[in-house]
């Protein structure tokens, strides 16, 4: 069977098809699997907003760098988000300067952190999409229980159904969507089939195993002009998705307007802390200034699915992993750094 898929894929004579991998994950497994070089010309794969850093706005970091002006306040945050550019500069780069910043990899980690260290004020970069958004509330789930009142998050929760429904609206070429894993865990993966419907266009959700991309752009590929969610990835995503986790989710937070680095505000496509929870949040809302550190950074082209990231006059040159001027080339699951440490060539 997979091999007359591969067949199948490298034969395709149909009419021309624009597949966005919504994940960053996607992207990065897609890279690793060599699957661009088995595909006909016809296919064409591009990489969508599937990576919470990359799309994280330079308001976000900005005020990460402004709270940690203060001696007594630690930030707290994984790895990738440590080199994202703000405005000017970058949370790696403060650290640097002596300012608190903390790396862990998990939000839990902080629970720690604060016991040891009452004197001191953490605040947590809580990005991430629906994937991450339950640790989010388990953790607000310890500070409640162990009453423990020095922590607090500051947020830059996305959800991506009202993202591709933006990319849709705004004319990005786009004939079908490889659904994020990940996110359709926790969602379910008839939260896309709205979107489907209205916009004539197919999903597969897909896991993240080359054969299992294969699978799904197979399925993609065959349903074209077709408005259908395929799920290819029956093993750990359901239609109603984690409904424990989405009730968590619905405790604690509520919709909101988020900006997208390089797309600007979306309606309903970010969730905050509800009011009555204020007391643990470090400033979220109203994070909406999305400026470039390098004007000719073609991120949001790449975002959106009008340029790849070869396409872009910094990539490779100016702009490397070890000197990113966007949040693509940051992240390991940012499409730039994707094509770039996989020198990925596409047809």
């Amino acid at each position: 069977m997979l091999k007359e898929i591969k067949k199948f894929l490298a034969e395709y004579d149909g009419p021309p098809m624009n597949i966005m991998e919504v994940c960053g994950s996607h992207t990065a497994a897609i890279a690793k699997n060599g699957i661009p070089g088995m595909l006909s010309e016809k296919i064409r794969l591009l990489s969508g907003p599937g990576c919470p850093v990359c799309v994280t706005p330079t308001s976000y970091i900005d005020r990460l760098l402004e709270l940690a002006e203060d001696p007594a306040v630690c930030i707290v945050t994984f790895g990738d988000l440590l080199r994202v550019p703000g405005s000017e500069k970058s949370l790696q780069q403060i650290r640097g300067e002596g300012a608190r910043v903390e790396m862990v990899y998990s939000p839990l980690d902080v629970l720690k952190l604060a016991g040891e260290n009452p004197e001191i004020r953490y605040v947590f970069a809580a990005v991430g999409f629906e994937t991450t958004t339950p640790v989010y509330a388990l953790l607000l789930d310890q500070l409640i229980e162990q009453r423990i009142s020095n922590v607090q998050l500051l947020t830059a929760i996305k959800t991506m159904p009202e993202a591709i429904q933006f990319l849709c609206e705004g004319g990005a070429p786009i004939d079908g969507f490889l659904a994020p894993g990940h996110v359709s865990v926790v969602t379910g993966s008839r939260v896309f089939e709205p979107l489907a419907q209205r916009y004539q266009i197919p999903f597969g959700v897909s896991g993240f195993l080359g054969d299992e991309l294969l699978i799904a752009l197979c399925g993609i590929v065959k349903a074209y002009g077709q408005g259908r969610v395929m799920n290819f990835y029956p093993s750990v995503v359901t239609e109603e998705g984690n409904t424990r986790a989405l009730a968590l989710i619905d405790r604690y937070f509520e919709p909101a307007p988020a900006t997208w680095r390089g797309m600007g505000e979306i309606a309903g496509s970010g969730k905050v802390l509800k009011k009555e929870f204020e007391l643990y949040d470090a400033g979220s809302r109203g994070l909406n200034e999305d400026k470039k550190k390098n004007r000719a950074c073609c991120c949001d082209r790449v975002l959106m699915g009008h340029m790849r990231p070869t396409q872009c006059p910094l990539f490779g040159t100016v702009c490397t992993p070890m000197n990113p001027q966007g949040a693509c080339m940051v992240s390991t699951e940012g499409s730039c750094f994707s094509y770039f440490a996989n020198n990925r060539k596409d047809r």
